[in-house]
């Protein structure tokens, strides 16, 4: 095939038809621009280098609706009991963090004796549940028995001190390997701390293992297997953030970090029934992270309740002068909400009408909130998305060429190695052309949230998932019914205004204070 047939063919296959003449003119253009592939190609960059772009969730004439309390509360956590008819082994499997902090700073246990107690569960569960990659025993250890002595002098780092906790494989962490879930990288080893890990260790908190993660950040399938949902061991827990949710979920940690681009903290969390935030995106530095998509990657804490996560967030929250993503934001907790000062917005649809649905939203009209159906505006959402493929497959570009990504073990049409290949064929133009429409979306949402403060939603209905993983906009999901045999109980997510991660919690946690669908065990 000649020159001319090649450029009409290439053409053809991104839904173009040009002409001879057009294709005669573009001929010199199109060698010179293949000169600067090469000699792009020719400067290789770390997965960590950002593009000379940013995103930002905020527009000109935009402002934060986020609402900014002036008190605290750190102490005052859920104080759920928790029992079981394994008595107190279990108590303190799944104790909320309070709970633990409290037994800790009387000296009923130490932050040894807590680090072993899970150390020793972790290694029990992951022989059927496959949720670690890799264990931080020494420093976990030598940080216990460091916090031990702080407590013993009097010092008390906050509500974090001596809680044991995981962190999904795509985060940095000294004196472990971060494989990213895929073979290529199951030896590498970046010797530094993530800025979420620096930030969780200076707040307390004692970092156990390495969860698992789908390679490179997709579904719950790794180099070392499948990771298994605890309610159901013959079935995957979803992905990405795959092994912090199912060791969370299975008691085998307090709680975990997970990250998401478009499902990867809400979907493993929805699979294992767990109680989940998804933050405001550039509410956390990503620092030390894996990159898959620039303008869509957010880390968030993976937990048992909202009264948890909104514990751990407060750790980890903020810039660090290095992801230019990254803003400082307050956030704080209310002791107690006004829940009459809140509106409650619910997308319509068949889950309201009967069961857990109509039960839900008459739990929370109880509760003293303004609760009245929205509708949301509309968008091709599947057209738009393709900026993670994009950016996915530029992330990852030298592990394309190489070939390697032949290791990876999913080599299925939806699985990374394929989508990075095509994503080579999406045109400049048509990544602009979806990033403009981002726009309008970003644009549409928040003005939508002007008529109401925490938007009710089941997870993956009309398209609020993949619309708020576009605009930025923080989410939590959580248990709301009872679980059926093999299955968690069914969950439903909590999306507030850009920044404004304390209402959505602040409304869970007063949900959670006065019902119990989010303390069901898996057996």
């Amino acid at each position: 095939m000649d020159e001319a047939s090649r450029i009409r063919a290439a053409a053809q296959v991104i839904g173009l038809d040009f002409d001879e003449r057009e294709v005669e003119l573009m001929i010199p253009t199109l060698r010179t621009t293949l000169r600067s592939f090469e000699a792009l190609r020719g400067r290789p960059l770390a997965n960590e280098v950002h593009p000379a772009f940013h995103f930002t969730p905020y527009l000109p004439g935009m402002k934060s609706r986020a609402v900014v309390y002036t008190a605290t509360d750190t102490e005052r956590a859920s104080r759920t009991a928790v029992s079981d008819d394994n008595g107190a082994t279990l108590q303190i499997d799944y104790a909320d963090i309070a709970t633990l902090g409290r037994l800790l700073r009387a000296r009923k246990l130490s932050c040894l004796e807590l680090t072993e107690h899970f150390l020793a569960r972790l290694r029990a569960l992951d022989k059927d549940l496959a949720f670690v990659v890799s264990y931080c025993e020494e420093r976990a250890r030598s940080r216990a028995k460091l916090l031990d002595e702080e407590l013993q002098a009097g010092k008390l780092r906050g509500p974090l001190h001596g809680i044991p906790y995981g962190a999904k494989d795509l985060l940095a962490a000294r004196g472990a390997p971060t494989t990213w879930g895929a073979k290529p990288f199951a030896q590498q080893v970046i010797d530094r701390d993530a800025h979420v890990v620096q930030k969780l260790e200076e707040a307390g908190a004692v970092l156990l293992c390495k969860t698992t993660l789908g390679a490179l950040a997709m579904g719950d399938v790794w180099f070392g297997g499948t990771t298994k949902n605890p309610w159901n061991k013959a079935q995957g827990s979803s992905g990405s953030s795959a092994g912090s949710a199912s060791a969370v979920a299975a008691g085998a940690l307090p709680f975990a970090i997970g990250s998401e681009t478009l499902g990867s903290i809400v979907s493993p969390s929805v699979r294992c029934g767990c109680s989940s935030l998804r933050p405001t995106f550039g509410r956390v530095a990503r620092s030390g992270a894996m990159t898959l998509c620039w303008t869509m990657d957010k880390l968030g804490p993976i937990a048992r309740s909202a009264a948890d996560a909104a514990l751990v967030f407060a750790a980890m929250h903020g810039s660090d002068g290095v992801d230019p993503t990254a803003r400082d934001v307050p956030f704080v907790m209310p002791d107690r909400v006004d829940a009459t000062a809140i509106r409650v917005g619910y997308l319509g649809g068949s889950w309201t009408k009967e069961g857990d649905g109509e039960r839900l939203l008459d739990e929370l009209r109880k509760l003293g909130f303004d609760v009245f159906e929205v509708a949301l505006p509309s968008f091709p959402l599947e057209p738009m998305l393709l900026s993670i493929r994009v950016e996915g497959a530029a992330a990852f570009d030298e592990l394309t060429r190489s070939g390697r990504d032949d290791e990876l073990v999913r080599q299925t049409r939806d699985a990374w190695p394929n989508l990075f290949r095509a994503a080579r064929l999406v045109p400049a133009v048509e990544y602009l052309q979806a990033n403009r429409l981002r726009t309008e979306l970003m644009r549409a949402y928040d003005e939508a949230f002007c008529a109401f403060d925490v938007l009710v939603h089941p997870p993956f209905a009309g398209g609020v998932l993949g619309a708020t993983n576009l605009s930025g906009h923080p989410t939590f999901v959580a248990p709301h019914g009872p679980a059926a045999p093999l299955k968690a109980p069914p969950s439903i997510c909590f999306t507030g205004p850009l920044d404004d991660e304390a209402r959505p919690l602040a409304v869970v946690r007063a949900w959670q204070q006065s019902t119990k669908w989010h303390a069901q065990r898996p057996k």
